[in-house]
């Protein structure tokens, strides 16, 4: 199934979805060297982004979080893609600097139609994300 949404970073990247109905500041919420959530209170606390595809609602906080999205790559500890319900500046500025597919407002609710573990196909530069068949809807 291919689900259309709108493009904000290009790329494309496939991997296994990390899903948080919180918001994420990356300066913060996430440790650049490592990619771990380690706000205490955060839903994903402990768990680490790298080579994943994270799906959250949206980013939150300083600017300085597109810095640290950068910092990720250069750590080897980016996730793989992003899905945002609706994009803001911050995660979108911190996307497109570190060449992470980042694709929001897709057609279906993405807290419906995926779960933590699928593994999916996130096509930036054309708008789509794809859930392989036999995935659960």
């Amino acid at each position: 199934m291919i689900i259309k949404c709108r493009k904000i970073s290009r790329g494309v990247a496939e991997g296994q979805v990390l899903l948080t109905h919180e918001a994420i500041s990356f300066l913060g919420n996430v440790d650049p060297k490592t990619g771990i959530i380690v706000e205490p209170k955060h839903e994903l606390f402990g768990q680490c982004i790298k080579d994943r595809v994270l799906v959250f609602p949206q980013g939150k906080g300083s600017t300085v979080g597109s810095y640290v999205l950068y910092q990720l790559i250069k750590n080897n500890a980016a996730p793989a893609a992003m899905i945002n319900v609706e994009s803001e500046p911050i995660v979108a500025v911190g996307a497109i600097i570190s060449c992470i597919p980042l694709v929001d407002r897709m057609e279906r609710d993405p807290f419906e139609v995926l779960k933590n573990g699928d593994t999916v196909r996130v096509d930036g530069t054309s708008g789509s994300v794809e859930i392989p068949e036999g995935s659960e809807l």
